[in-house]
């Protein structure tokens, strides 16, 4: 017994209906057959109220009608089929789509009962006096209501004149309308080759079609690429994604990143170094070119922050700001400017952040240069140097009892930060180290409680009213600590205590006795007209 392929026609020819995803297809396809046909210009018409679609070309007209109906068999010469690998699918699409599609070209037309012909009846072909340039095709009961939103779209990249219902589509991704290059995979067009504005979007076409664009974003400002048809193919039938869509996107960016190399040759070849790197260095970090910079004494601006306000964890990192002029070749060799790379303040690097600020360093972004960039060697890691924190005349620790932090503070008269190549001496504001608030004497806003933590809950939530009450506590734990009226501090105690929740207290007279030391005992005396009742701890 032997067994082979068969096809059941009666089958095949009913199943075809449900192959095409999309309705609009149809127009897509009828475009595309006027383009192979050589046609420079297509007049698209639709009629929603009556259902009726025209569609006329200039091109090569139709010699053999028979064409029309031959399924999987292009039709088309030796050399279209080489170049664009047609599937002689698309007008089938015609049959399912209308009830009846009538055909001219020359002196040539046939009037098809779609529903007729899909039963394999025979359809005449008769002479026509009239003579149709081209080919004209007219379909009837086609609902396309939509297609006057979507024609534009559908025609972005399309590189023949389209008229829709008189009025000529924009078409402005066709390849005739940008300014191009040449490369391996086919014909692109950058955005930014001029004013170094790069966008990693990319609208890809082929044959005149979108077969890849961008998930999101607008087509403001998008890279577009026409494909090479012989090099590509699109998914049979709607022919509107690449054939190993996952294999030919790597093939497509790597065509990109190697288009921007040529632009940025050039630019570079016919640029000052400070105007080449001041347009073009965003592209060249994006598209993975930092090479380029390696012979360069200019830097980048992008890659350096000053230290303008107090270190906190704070993910938006506004305590620093780009500087306004990168520091020169000169003055970062000569020592003039030191270069730092430091992680984003956490729990354990704020002291080196203090350091840091106390010094002037700029904190440089290493990442944004080629490892073998002149810039590398005079970078310090900061993050990988030991800093010591030492306590200038402390006066006193005791711990903050917070409500989202419970550190331990330490009041003194500075703060001195000590590295093996540096020192610093902070006499404004505190340093978290290690669990631990040092607070000199210039430091009374409680802001330090930020260096401690971020505020952030397992659940990402910032704590808000956490921080505010963490903050008010330490500032008022500070004020206490450092106050100089014994009065004015216990009665800063007393407020707390809400004593109107103690009646037993009420109109009571006392007296407090405070022992000395760190940590000193305490006498309280009841007084009354008896005498005074003690109480000690």
């Amino acid at each position: 017994m032997q067994i082979q392929v068969r096809i059941n026609e009666e089958g095949a020819l009913r199943n075809q209906r449900y192959a095409f995803t999309d309705r609009f297809t149809l127009v897509s396809e009828l475009l595309q057959n006027a383009r192979r046909a050589g046609a420079t210009h297509i007049e698209v018409d639709y009629d929603a109220g009556t259902q009726i679609l025209v569609v006329q070309d200039n091109g090569g007209g139709l010699d053999d009608f028979q064409k029309l109906l031959s399924f999987h068999e292009s039709g088309w010469d030796d050399a279209t089929s080489a170049e664009e690998r047609p599937f002689g699918v698309g007008f089938s699409k015609c049959l399912y789509a209308a009830t009846r599609c009538i055909v001219a070209s020359r002196h040539q037309r046939v009037d098809i009962d779609t529903g007729a012909a899909l039963t394999k009846a025979a359809i005449d072909v008769e002479s026509i006096a009239e003579e149709v340039t081209g080919t004209r095709i007219e379909l009837h009961g086609v609902d396309l209501l939509d297609l006057g939103n979507r024609i534009e779209t559908l025609c972005l990249g399309f590189p023949v004149e389209v008229l829709f219902n008189g009025k000529p589509l924009t078409r402005r991704f066709a390849a005739a309308h940008l300014t191009t290059m040449a490369s391996p995979i086919g014909t692109v067009h950058l955005t930014g080759m001029q004013d170094g504005k790069f966008s990693y979007n990319a609208l890809v076409f082929l044959q005149g079609f979108c077969v890849m664009k961008p998930n999101y974003g607008s087509f403001d400002e998008v890279n577009v690429v026409h494909l090479d048809s012989r090099q590509f193919m699109a998914r049979l039938p709607d022919r509107d994604k690449l054939i190993d869509e996952d294999v030919q996107s790597k093939r497509i960016s790597a065509a990109l990143t190697a288009c921007w190399r040529q632009i940025l040759e050039s630019a570079k070849a016919r640029l000052s170094p400070e105007q080449f790197v001041a347009i073009y260095y965003a592209a060249m970090r994006a598209w993975g070119h930092w090479d380029l910079l390696n012979d360069l004494d200019v830097l980048p601006v992008e890659l350096f922050d000053e230290i303008v306000d107090y270190p906190i964890q704070d993910d938006d990192r506004s305590y620093v700001r780009q500087v306004a002029v990168a520091p020169t070749r000169q003055a970062v060799e000569s020592g003039a400017v030191t270069l730092v790379s430091l992680e984003w303040l956490g729990d354990d690097n704020a002291a080196r952040w203090m350091l840091a600020r106390a010094k002037g360093y700029l904190i440089f972004d290493w990442i944004g240069l080629s490892s073998e960039h002149w810039a590398w060697r005079h970078v310090r890691f900061l993050d990988q140097e030991t800093v010591q924190v030492e306590a200038v005349s402390e006066q006193i620790r005791v711990q903050l009892e917070g409500r989202w932090i419970w550190p331990t503070v330490i009041l003194c008269d500075s703060v001195i930060l000590r590295s093996a190549k540096d020192v610093a001496e902070i006499t404004d504001a505190g340093v978290c180290h290690e669990d631990v608030l040092y607070i000199p004497a210039g430091e009374t806003s409680g802001e330090s409680v930020r260096q401690a933590s971020s505020f952030i809950d397992e659940n990402d939530q910032f704590l808000a009213s956490d921080l505010d009450a963490d903050r008010d506590a330490l500032a008022d734990l500070i004020r206490r600590l450092r106050s100089v009226d014994p009065v004015q501090t216990l009665d800063s105690l007393l407020q707390e205590l809400r004593l109107g929740r103690y009646p037993l207290l009420h109109g009571k007279a006392f007296q407090i006795t405070i022992g000395v030391g760190t940590v000193p005992g305490y006498s309280v005396a009841l007084v009354t007209s008896e005498g005074t009742c003690h109480a000690e701890s």
